[in-house]
This record gives C-alpha cells, structure tokens and sequence, in this order.
C-alpha cells in the first residue's frame, strides 16, 4: 500500500514542479509602469490595472509584461513649415518635454498597442504637435508673430497640452523654435540699419554743434578777456597821459619863465607835487 502512494507522490510534485517553473519572476523599475497582458482566453488584452514598481510573478505563457516609462521625456521633433494667416511662411522646430500621466500607462497601450512608448511619442504625437501649430498660427497674421511672439508661444502651449492630455501624456515644457522668413529678417535687418544709421548721424550732428557751442563759448571769453585787457589799458594810458600832461605844462613854463621871482607879497608856488 505504502509502494503504491509513493508514484502518485511523486507525479503530484512534479506537476507542481512544472506548473511552478512555469511562472515567471519581473521586477518594473523605479520611473516605469508595469502592464499585464492576458495572450489567451476572454479576458485577451490589457488588464484593468497598472502594475506599480515592484516585483510581479506571472505566466508567460498565458501573460506578458511590459513596461513604459512614466519619468520625463524630452523629444526634439524635425522642423516643419506652417503658413501664418497672411500667407507667410514659418519654419517651426520644436522641442518638447512630455510623459505619461500616472497610472495611465494601461490606457495608452490599449490605444496603440506598441510594446516601446518612444514609437508612439515619436510618430503619433508628433502629429498632434503638427496639428496644434497649424491652428494656432494660422490665425496670426505676420506682424502679429513678431509684435505678439510671447502671447502665441502661450497659445500653442495651451493647445498641445490639451491634445496630449486626450492622449494621457502630460506637457511639461515647450519650446516652439518658431523662425521667421528669410524676407522678414531682411527687412528688419534694414529697418534696424536704418535706424542705427539715423541715430549715428544725430549723435554726429549733437557733437559737431557741441563743439560750435565750444568754440563760440571760447571766441567769447577770449574776446570778454581783450576787451577787459583793452579797457584796462585804456584807462592807465588815460592816467598817464594826464600825468605827463601837467609834466610837460610845467617844463613849458620853465622854458618860458627868465628866472625873476616877484619883488613883493607871498612867493608863488610855482609847481605842484606831482609825484603824489
């Protein structure tokens, strides 16, 4: 009785041996979202779950995992050319940081069934940045782009990061590269030309009249000084001649006078000090 247990022992644990060996051990790493998969049965496809970092045991037989990453990705998509409302022709480049919303990974595998996330973000989702661009430049027209470049950037924001968000991906950061056209550039090239041009001949005219101011300020304290000088010497001539004048009246009289000196009264003065 005892022989005839052991066989039976023996198949039940192999069987549990097989049925053990046929399950499968997968740790999801940190920044990434596990994705369970029924291959077979009726319940084939994602399981209404996200599978959280950690270690999961499944069957691979009947089960695949798979992983995508939830950190942020940043994804430097190929130029394009968009026309504004009046025509004009934009190059865009655009650079954008994105990822997916927590615990949305399930979904967005059940939409695009792709085993890597970077064909979907790098294909599908350029499309609705397209998309996005085409709409809102449209309705600027060229000067507009360049008056109002800030209130645009704010727009195509806000437009991609609701078109994401329908896709469960979140925007994180955006940059447009918008360039304008070569005949734009040109034209403001030479309107800043001109303008600089126009200032270097105001600052030319400012300088050349401050120094005619010099110059006249100069002539007029040199010709302030020489008729200070002139009348300065004006006067002392004055005050000499006046001097020698009663000299010269003096030696006149002594010329003319015979050396007698009056015979009665007070004897005249003859001459004054003039050396006073």
């Amino acid at each position: 009785m005892k022989n005839k247990l052991i066989p039976g022992a023996v198949i039940v644990i192999i069987i549990a041996l097989v049925v053990l060996g046929s399950f499968c051990y997968q740790r999801v790493d940190a920044g990434h979202e596990g994705i369970k998969v029924n291959l077979y049965g009726s319940n084939k496809g994602v399981d209404n779950v996200s599978l959280v970092t950690g270690a999961v045991i499944f069957n691979p037989i009947t089960t695949a995992i798979y992983e995508y990453p939830t950190f942020v990705q940043t994804i430097d998509y190929p130029s394009f050319s968009i026309n504004a409302k009046d025509g004009s022709s934009f190059t865009v480049d655009p650079t954008i940081s994105l990822k997916i919303m927590d615990g949305k990974a399930p979904e967005v595998f059940k939409k695009y069934r792709k085993e890597d996330i970077m064909e979907v973000i790098r294909t599908t989702l350029y499309n609705y940045v397209r998309n996005a661009f085409r709409i809102k430049l449209n309705a600027y027209t060229t000067d507009e782009l360049v008056s109002k470049r800030e209130e645009f950037e704010n727009n195509i924001e806000n437009e991609l990061r609701k078109e994401l968000a329908k896709e469960n991906f979140q925007l994180e950061q955006m940059t447009s590269g918008l360039q304008y056209p070569k005949t734009l550039i040109d034209a403001i090239n030479a309107k800043n030309k001109a303008v600089q041009d126009a200032m270097k001949i105001e600052n030319e005219v400012k300088s050349v009249e401050a120094d005619a101011k010099k110059n006249i300020a100069q002539a007029e304290g040199e010709a302030k000084a020489l008729d200070i000088r002139g009348t300065a010497e004006a006067n002392y001539n004055k005050k000499i001649a006046a001097s020698l004048s009663t000299i010269i009246v003096q030696q006149d009289m002594i010329k003319k006078w015979d050396g007698k000196l009056p015979v009665y009264g007070a004897v005249p003065t003859l001459f004054k000090n003039v050396t006073k």
